[in-house]
């Protein structure tokens, strides 16, 4: 697939099929089957400390790894997808609020991560200003759809890590998106929280966005010795079945400790069982394209 230096070759195995929310034009043939062109998945909750951040960034990495050239775009002002890739805050740095607020092209704004086939364009704490900034704007909620219209086949996947809060930038973020990844870690109010969220889910596909789906809810930071978080999960999965992903992503120091190096889990510590989950939820994510309408990625429930 074309990429900033020519065409690349995939790996993947990939089989005839399509997902009933992309158009044909939105895969490339290869030898192996049709992988994804531009797929853009939303990692969204209103809630601070599911693993959104976590998520982005090994996610990306695991995608990456599976041969495919993946691109993150921080849209959070705390810009911790951006240092937990190795960017140190860097004032002359231009960020997405530079496309958002002064029409820079989005390519222009790409940085090569660490792992090759991962790509990040990072954050900074200017993009608290956008939320005002675009206020006042004729279609607002478009601004980074519009941006990504000619630049997403550049890409096979495209995540965007949204700020804990259903504030302009996450709306923005779930317009552009083909689908959204909910982080949700296994605590006592989980199902109340996914609930919210997809009841805005609804509201947003009713009105800006009427693709969007959902790729599925991902239990996070799951500790198999307490009986609370064996009794989250089973709760979650018997409340959305299919939406939920077979894969769970284990508490795991490892993956914790790897932000702070910059680095994601596969550069860190790969043979840890944080990386194998998200290896996992890779293969998944790349299954649903790879089978059509899976019942995970296919909507959110009724708009009834």
């Amino acid at each position: 697939m074309k990429h900033h230096g020519g065409w690349r070759h995939h790996t993947t195995p990939g089989a005839f099929y399509l997902r009933y929310s992309l158009p044909f034009d939105r895969f490339i043939l290869t030898f192996f089957g049709l992988v994804p062109l531009g797929r853009v998945i939303a990692i969204a909750n209103q809630k601070g400390g599911v693993g959104k951040t976590t998520t982005a960034i090994n996610l990306g990495a695991a995608l990456a790894r599976r041969d495919m050239w993946t691109l993150i775009i921080d849209c959070d002002p705390q810009a911790n997808t951006t240092g937990g890739l190795g960017f140190s805050k860097d004032p002359s740095r231009r960020t997405i609020y530079h496309a958002l607020m002064h029409d820079v092209p989005l390519r222009d704004l790409v940085q090569k991560s660490p792992l090759e086939g991962l790509h990040l364009i990072p954050s900074d704490k200017n993009l608290v200003g956008a939320t005002l900034e675009l206020a006042d704007r004729p279609e607002r909620e478009k601004a980074l759809r519009n941006k990504m219209e000619t630049f997403r086949k550049e890409f096979n996947y495209i995540l965007l890590d949204c700020p804990p809060a259903l504030d302009l930038l996450t709306l923005n973020a779930l317009v552009a998106a083909d689908s959204v990844i909910v982080p949700v870690q296994c605590e006592y109010f989980a199902l109340e929280g996914v609930s919210e969220l997809l009841d805005t889910l609804i509201r947003v596909r009713r009105l800006h966005n009427h693709n969007l789906a959902v790729e599925g809810i991902l239990l996070t930071m799951f500790d198999e010795r307490t009986n609370l978080a064996h009794q989250v999960r089973d709760d979650l999965r018997d409340f959305f079945g299919d939406q939920v992903f077979s894969t769970v992503i284990p508490r795991n120091v490892r993956l914790a400790e790897a932000p702070s190096f910059g680095q994601p889990i596969f550069l860190y510590d790969p043979d840890c069982k944080g990386a194998a989950s998200y290896l996992e939820l890779a293969q998944e994510v790349i299954n649903h394209d790879e089978k059509g309408a899976g019942s995970r990625a296919e909507r959110p429930p009724s708009d009834s």
